[in-house]
Parts: C-alpha cells; sequence; structure tokens
C-alpha cells in the first residue's frame, strides 16, 4: 500500500483504457480468426468495469485510446510486420474498430491513435497537460504491446505509471507477465484493482475538467 500511497495519493490521475476493440478481443475479431487465444480479455472484463465504475464515481477522468488504421497512416514500415503487407486491423469505421463490451461514457474521452504508443501523432499529451494529470492508471489491450508501449512512453515524460495487472490482457500469459515484471521493476509499479479501488474510495473525489 505505501507504493500505491506514493504513486496515486495527492495526485490527478487519469485511466487510460488501450485498445479495447472488437479486433483485438472479440473471438470474432482479427486476431482471433488467426487463431489466437483471446480468452484472457473476456477473464479482465470485469475487473476493468469495476475499475473504470469507480473511477467515474471519484470524478477520475477516463480516457480511452482507440486504434484506427487507414490508407493515410499505414505507411510501408508500418505494414512491413503484416502477411502480404496488408493490415486486417482496426480500419477506420469499421467493426473491428468499434469498441469491444465498454464504450466511453459521456465524460470520459476518446484519443484516436495509429501505432502502439497512444503518444505518437495523437492528443494524448494535450489532454493529460489540461488536465493536469500526473499519474496514468493503465489497463486494456494487449499488456505486452499497446498498453507496455503507451506506458513506458508516459513514464519518459515524468507521469508517474500504475499498470492494472488484472484490468489488462495478453495473448500469452508469459507475456502479460513478463510486462508486468518490467513496468513494476522499471517504469513504474504493478497493482490490481481492489487496491486501487480501495484507494480511491478513502480519497476525496475530483470533478472532470474535460469532455469529449
Amino acid at each position: 500500500m505505501d507504493k500505491l500511497k506514493q504513486n496515486l495519493e495527492q495526485k490527478n490521475t487519469a485511466v487510460i483504457v488501450v485498445d479495447v476493440q472488437n479486433d483485438y478481443c472479440h473471438p470474432d475479431g482479427a486476431i482471433a480468426k488467426t487463431g489466437i487465444d483471446v480468452s484472457a480479455v473476456s477473464r479482465m472484463m470485469p475487473n476493468l468495469q469495476a475499475l473504470l465504475d469507480s473511477a467515474r464515481e471519484q470524478g477520475i477522468p477516463v480516457i480511452f485510446l482507440q486504434t484506427n488504421h487507414e490508407k493515410a497512416t499505414d505507411s510501408e514500415a508500418w505494414l512491413s510486420r503484416f502477411k502480404d503487407g496488408i493490415n486486417p486491423i482496426c480500419h477506420t469505421g469499421s467493426w473491428g474498430a468499434e469498441f469491444y463490451v465498454i464504450s466511453p461514457k459521456e465524460t470520459d474521452i476518446v484519443v484516436k491513435k495509429h501505432r502502439y504508443s497512444g503518444f505518437i501523432h495523437t492528443r494524448l499529451e494535450s489532454v493529460l497537460q489540461t488536465l493536469k494529470i500526473e499519474t496514468l492508471v493503465m489497463t486494456g489491450v494487449s499488456t505486452n504491446l499497446c498498453v507496455e508501449s503507451t506506458a513506458r512512453d508516459g513514464f519518459m515524460m515524468d507521469y508517474r505509471i500504475v499498470l492494472m495487472k488484472d484490468a489488462c490482457a495478453a495473448f500469452s500469459q508469459e507475456e502479460h507477465d513478463m510486462t508486468v515484471k518490467t513496468v513494476d521493476t522499471y517504469f513504474g509499479m504493478a497493482s490490481d484493482t481492489e487496491a486501487v479501488i480501495n484507494f480511491w474510495q478513502h480519497q476525496d473525489k475530483r470533478t472532470p475538467q474535460l469532455q469529449n
């Protein structure tokens, strides 16, 4: 609790929800269609929902990062990762790019992104500065790619990082555990929803300053 207190107490905090979208999370999404097991996502969703409910109740900003890909943002280098140079994931306006199970509320903020990190060529930093945010509570998919990339960049930009190990999911337990250990050692701390919700419930509520 001391480490959690150090990172959260009297710090302006935001919850970052990374890429909880159909193509990454749904059993009929692009990732699952390649044969990859996405079941870890459904197992963590109740924890994520509880965390978001608590954050909103406490007036803590919730920021959804939403991946969108299109010709204008798919560079040759980016497409080289895909078979035949075709990106099948989260095309702008597609069902696959829509949010999975949970959706932003009126008071939440949506930031569109085109790379793993939510900080690359997006308005995320401007939003965080406007809200005077100091601590990022990281959630979403996948733990070892977009969540970790955003957490690393956030730490390098002097934000405190709290990784929610039971409100993130990767496509293997090994990948998930590796990121939890890495972030907890070098880029902030790892915690769980029960501990963070309990901490918030003993803090004064704040009034969100910004909406979509």
